[in-house]
């Protein structure tokens, strides 16, 4: 008798979005629909993302798990044949601790691939209807985070970054308030604004805003402790109404391969 051979999918990362069901990328939901087996952090990633996955799949919640059994999991199915998928929240590049899952498979000859995600950052943006990279105001954003149990390079601390002004969405950093609005009075100064967004895009989800100098009480008097992101920038002071410097890709005066200047 012949031997069957077993065909095998690479897995796949999927970024879930920042909790929304319906703001995964097509790409990853379509990977979802034809996954056998879904391990999902279910400390971040709301169990509403299953919605898109077949009847009677198996989801396994990694919450509780180390990395070394989230691997057994996850090459266990691939030596079967099962479409295996790895759900991560927001993107998966950023604070998704997916590279040493990576190696691990890489270890084992098991292949993969990387479907992108929405993250908190410009879900909260889309949120605020705010432009982090206003003409003339920010031309950057920095993503980052407070050194906490996971250590930051001394090069990369969050005075360091702060002082060049830049628009800012800081991560994993609500449980140390105190000392982000100490070093952010220093940088932006007290009086600048800034914005606590809370589980962006789930139904929970606020947005507050306040200065950098009352962050802190703010926090605590709107009883945030995890799951939020905190945005400072001089973005945040500028209004719809108060716009005054414009992009040249639509001035009128301005041209380019697309586009010849307006003779008026």
């Amino acid at each position: 008798m012949q031997s069957v051979s077993v065909v095998r999918y690479p897995v796949q990362f999927v970024g879930a979005g920042p909790g929304d069901p319906d703001l995964i990328t097509v790409k990853g939901q379509k990977a979802l629909m034809l996954a056998d087996v879904v391990i999902y952090a279910g400390s971040l990633v709301p169990e509403a993302l299953l919605k898109w996955t077949r009847p009677q799949i198996l989801s396994i919640d990694s919450a509780s798990l180390n990395l070394a059994q989230i691997i057994d999991i996850i090459a266990g199915n691939w030596e079967m044949g099962k479409q295996v998928v790895r759900l991560h929240t927001g993107d998966p590049s950023l604070y998704g601790a997916i590279f040493e899952q990576m190696s691990a498979l890489d270890a084992k000859s098991i292949p993969f691939t990387v479907v992108p995600g929405v993250t908190a950052a410009f879900a909260a943006a889309a949120a605020m209807g705010l432009e982090y990279t206003l003409p003339e105001i920010s031309q950057t954003l920095i993503l980052t985070r407070m050194a906490g149990r996971t250590p930051v390079p001394e090069s990369e601390n969050l005075e360091a970054l702060a002082g060049h002004q830049a628009s800012m969405a800081i991560y994993l950093s609500i449980s140390l308030i105190d000392e982000v609005q100490t070093t952010l009075s220093r940088t932006y100064g007290p009086d600048a604004a800034c914005a606590i967004a809370y589980k962006i895009s789930h139904p929970e989800e606020r947005i507050v805003y306040t200065r950098i100098g009352q962050l802190s009480e703010t926090v605590r008097k709107e009883n945030i402790t995890r799951q939020a992101l905190i945005i400072v920038g001089r973005v945040l002071e500028v209004t719809l109404g108060s716009l005054k410097h414009r992009s040249k890709l639509y001035d009128k005066a301005f041209t380019h391969g697309f586009r010849e200047k307006d003779p008026q």
